[in-house]
């Protein structure tokens, strides 16, 4: 009876929460059919299970906070002879070196006993790398082939990778492994997404939240509420920015008539692809880090990193508290394109559907803090990046045009940045930059 045992789900996270149950002792399933939902520090995971047969015990109860490598459930397989069903196929005569790429196993099944499936160890009976290859459907060979023999098939050691590779309709065989032995990872997989250049239809945005879900009690009654899950991760997250980041912020009150403008002739257009504010804004932010790259960078120990690319994180109110997706390589994306991803990002954020890797690897965040109401904020900045671009509410104000009062729609631009990567010259530069693209987008698509 093969125990699964809970993943490392990646990031450098240690623990989960089970959240929800899809499965009762007593149930078959099969191979990756998902059997829990747990909370991790980033994100609400769906976990297949690598196991066909019958569900004889769950070791969690929900709420309750499980660490990786601890058992999730047991199953009784449906193939007594040999104990399990593999959720992947090895490429023959590199077994060994696949368990090693997963981080937890002995490196020889029959040494040990166990065999590595999935991200779990089971404890069935071992047998031969023979036997384990006529299970997976290969005919043993006289010697290892190489991988482009038709035996050789691809190594995926994750059943979260073959579901999000399934998901996004990718061909696993077609997908070359950078782990041990040619294993395929979730990373090869989300690279292959990336690579294929994928553009994903607009979801209509939520409206924003109310609040956090933490209601104040009229009676006076003591609450206390645990910090964990997201919430906890994200109150150490600001902890350390505050902690590490010499911090320094400017500002500068726009005149974003032409911006609203501009958005309502845009969407007008083409209203079933509505373009936002905050996509006009980070549309800018993007175009003014090809002139201040220095903005779109982290420090590490005495070096500056600056990468090449611009992974633009946002920050989304959810009832389950404040996150930050990623919308990756977003320099590649047209206006239109990036304010779909900021949609649909925000919805699966709301719906507890982002995944680890969605909010991972930012380089550069803005915020709209303009939907709370509010003119301004020092925000914090998203350690570890050195600089989190901010909007407040656009509200008509009396602005002065050519010596003339007039009454325009009015916002504050907040760029608080990390000292370290750069100084007050630069920061104003930037942020100077995307304030004239504000108060006139015609002029900016000379750059676009």
């Amino acid at each position: 009876m093969p125990d699964f045992l809970l993943p490392d789900l990646g990031e450098g996270l240690d623990e989960a929460e089970v959240i929800a149950w899809r499965v009762q002792a007593g149930d078959r399933v099969t191979v990756d059919q998902v059997i829990a939902e747990v909370e991790t520090a980033k994100a609400v995971v769906e976990l297949p299970v690598p196991y066909a047969g019958v569900v004889t015990a769950l070791h969690a109860e929900p709420g309750s906070t499980v660490s990786v490598g601890q058992p999730l459930i047991t199953v009784t397989a449906d193939d007594p002879a040999t104990g399990f069903r593999e959720p992947g196929v090895v490429v023959p005569g590199q077994a060994a070196a696949a368990d090693g790429a997963a981080g937890g196993a002995a490196s020889s099944g029959e040494a040990s006993g166990s065999v590595l499936v999935g991200y779990g160890t089971t404890t069935a009976p071992a047998r031969s790398r023979r036997g384990r290859r006529r299970a997976a459907g290969s005919a043993p060979p006289a010697s290892a082939p190489s991988a482009s023999t038709p035996s050789a098939r691809v190594a995926v050691i994750s059943p979260l990778a073959r579901k999000q590779a399934r998901d996004a309709g990718l061909d696993l065989a077609g997908l070359t492994g950078t782990g041990p032995a040619g294993v395929v990872s979730r990373h090869d997989v989300r690279r292959a997404i990336a690579e294929r250049g994928e553009r994903q239809r607009p979801a209509v945005p939520a409206a924003p939240d109310a609040g956090t879900g933490v209601e104040a009690l009229a009676d006076g009654t003591e609450r206390r509420i645990p910090l964990r899950g997201a919430r906890r991760a994200a109150a150490e997250h600001v902890t350390r920015s505050r902690r590490e980041i010499p911090e320094a912020t400017v500002w500068v009150d726009v005149d974003a008539t032409a911006l609203v403008e501009a958005r309502r002739e845009l969407n007008a257009r083409d209203s079933a692809r509505p373009v936002s504010l905050l996509a006009l804004l980070a549309r800018f932010a993007v175009l003014g880090l090809r002139r201040y790259p220095e903005l779109n960078a982290r420090v590490e120990r005495d070096e500056i990193v600056v990468p090449g690319r611009v992974h633009l994180g946002f920050a989304a109110q959810t009832e389950h508290g404040l996150v930050v997706p990623v919308v990756h390589d977003a320099h590649l994306l047209s206006t239109r394109d990036l304010s779909a991803r900021l949609a649909e990002r925000t919805a699966a954020a709301r719906e507890r559907r982002l995944s680890p890797a969605d909010l991972a690897g930012g380089t550069f965040t803005v915020n709209n803090y303009g939907v709370f109401g509010v003119d301004g904020s020092a925000a914090i900045i998203n350690h570890p990046e050195v600089a989190i671009l901010g909007m407040g509410r656009v509200i008509d104000r009396p602005w002065v045009i050519d010596g003339q009062l007039a009454v325009r729609k009015v916002a504050e631009l907040t760029l608080a940045f990390d000292h370290r990567a750069c100084d007050g010259g630069t920061a104003g530069g930037f942020l100077r930059y995307v304030a004239d693209c504000v108060e006139s987008p015609v002029a900016a698509l000379g750059d676009m």
